[in-house]
């Protein structure tokens, strides 16, 4: 009987530790991906007009937005609010994070600096 209740409890322990080992690779690569979209971002903001960028702005040419490939990814679902100077990219996860909601990730690029953040 208690080797019984012994393999139960690491049972137990070890599905709680892939959860959070889950959740914590989630929100890694939501951050990853929102800078990998800043990268983009900057780079249209930098290409001129003529070789199809913003010129020195993201809403410049056509605009910049979140390449349709890129979009939906594995780990979460991507949308841009594109300004003249300011990109803000925000990434809902597919997965619940440990408050029992998605995780949501905010990323802010400029044309000097990208800054991300993952809540759950």
């Amino acid at each position: 009987v208690l080797g019984v209740i012994v393999v139960g409890i690491a049972v137990v322990v070890g599905i709680n530790l892939f959860n959070a080992n889950s959740i914590s690779a989630t929100k890694d690569g939501v951050v990853s991906e929102m800078t990998n979209l800043g990268a983009l971002a900057q780079q249209y903001y930098k290409k001129p007009v003529q070789m199809g960028g913003g010129g020195d702005t993201f809403n410049g040419g056509t605009g910049w937005a979140v390449p349709t490939k890129l979009a939906t990814t594995s780990n979460a679902t991507y949308t841009a609010v594109v300004a003249a100077q300011l990109v803000t990219i925000t990434g809902i996860s597919n997965q619940n994070g440990n408050s029992g909601s998605a995780i949501v990730g905010t990323g802010t690029v400029t044309p000097d600096s990208i800054k991300c953040s993952v809540t759950d």
